[in-house]
């Protein structure tokens, strides 16, 4: 790390990040990407980094719990159940065997394709049932039925086989969103979603932390900033206005943009359209999904309202970039709440940097 600064300054750099590890648990990587050395003092101070997020969400999303948000299948058929908007589930393909009495479990490419067909599915989208950052994510846009098989015709008009992509992983196979004019105009191979972050308390009520904008680019049919080249910035959550629009190309590797540089549509100052209903929606969402009291929604906006394509229980740091603040302060306050109902749970991250007895220390103590 001390060669991405000059000489002079990485001495200082190096007393700076000791600083922060002791008072925060900061890595090395999280002073290095987050570019710690010229944040202001709030950034500093209300980041919330690893091993602080670690601890607080062993309590709030703990491992019984969590799992039922890891597995997109799972995940989809619970919130589907309590009311929440998803996409349509075509298909769950599970290698591992078939579930009698199910319509869309299958684990062989015959009996996928034949549902596909049964289903007059000609678009979808097909995603791992364990994944994160957009891998293993694609779109088809064709679907061409064969004897036992069908060809595929992706996003970026590439074709192959549905045998060809099958393997031993689970995939999920979905209707693709149909997202409002607004949203789709930014980028029209990728469904453009806003990343929403709640938080449920011990009385039943919840509420947004913060949110930011994902927005695809040219030759991308997802959306997420680990790509490369998507452009993504802050949600006010009071207004909904788009800010701080930038493009990611990876940490340390930003720029700053007004517009989209494809499509060339404005994006600071825009706001989104029906946000207050998208908003209170979505805390409706968390309401109706207690298992983890903070969530990360990735939300499609369609002219019926948002859509959730998923739910994340240990989501990304790298939001607090986009929206210039952290998140240090909110869950650390939904923690304390929780914890002073009593509730405990056995710890699950085993790999916090700092030992666990001085970490429950300075946490519960504030840190100094």
């Amino acid at each position: 790390m001390a060669r991405l600064y000059p000489k002079w300054q990485r001495k200082n750099v190096f007393k700076d990040y000791l600083k922060l590890y002791n008072t925060k648990g900061l890595t090395i990587e999280e002073y290095r990407d987050f570019e710690f050395e010229r944040q202001d003092e709030a950034f500093r101070r209300s980041f919330l980094g690893l091993n602080e997020q670690r601890y607080y969400l062993d309590l709030l999303n703990p491992k019984k719990y969590y799992i039922l948000s890891r597995n997109k299948y799972v995940a989809h058929r619970i919130l589907e159940h309590v009311g929440v908007q998803m996409p349509e589930l075509y298909a769950y393909y599970s290698p591992e065997g078939n579930a009698h009495f199910s319509n869309e479990v299958v684990s062989n490419c015959a009996a996928l394709a034949a549902l596909l067909n049964r289903k007059q599915v000609s678009r979808c989208v097909v995603k791992a049932t364990e994944g994160a950052h957009g891998d293993n994510v694609t779109v088809v846009n064709g679907i061409e039925y064969v004897n036992g098989d069908c060809y595929l015709t992706l996003y970026n008009g590439e074709k192959t086989s549905l045998s060809s992509i099958l393997g031993k992983e689970p995939l999920l196979f979905e209707s693709v969103v149909k997202q409002t004019a607004q949203m789709e105009a930014f980028n029209r191979q990728s469904v453009n979603t806003i990343r929403i972050m709640t938080v449920l308390m011990p009385d039943g009520q919840a509420h947004v932390i913060d949110a930011w904008f994902k927005l695809g680019h040219k030759g991308s049919c997802v959306d997420n900033a680990g790509r490369g080249g998507n452009i993504d910035g802050c949600v006010d959550v009071s207004t909904g206005e788009m800010k701080y629009a930038v493009q990611f190309d990876g940490f340390r590797n930003m720029k700053e943009v007004e517009r989209h540089p494809d499509s060339n549509i404005q994006i600071n100052g825009t706001r989104i359209e029906g946000w207050e209903d998208v908003k209170s929606r979505v805390v409706g969402y968390q309401q109706a999904f207690p298992f983890c009291k903070a969530a990360g929604w990735d939300i499609a906006i369609t002219d019926d309202g948002p859509v959730v394509i998923e739910v994340n229980d240990m989501w990304d740091r790298t939001g607090q970039l986009f929206t210039h603040h952290g998140w240090r302060d909110d869950i650390r306050d939904c923690y304390m709440k929780w914890k002073s109902t009593g509730v405990d749970y056995i710890m699950s991250r085993d790999c916090n940097a700092l030992n666990m007895k001085r970490l429950n220390k300075v946490i519960e103590n504030e840190w100094r």
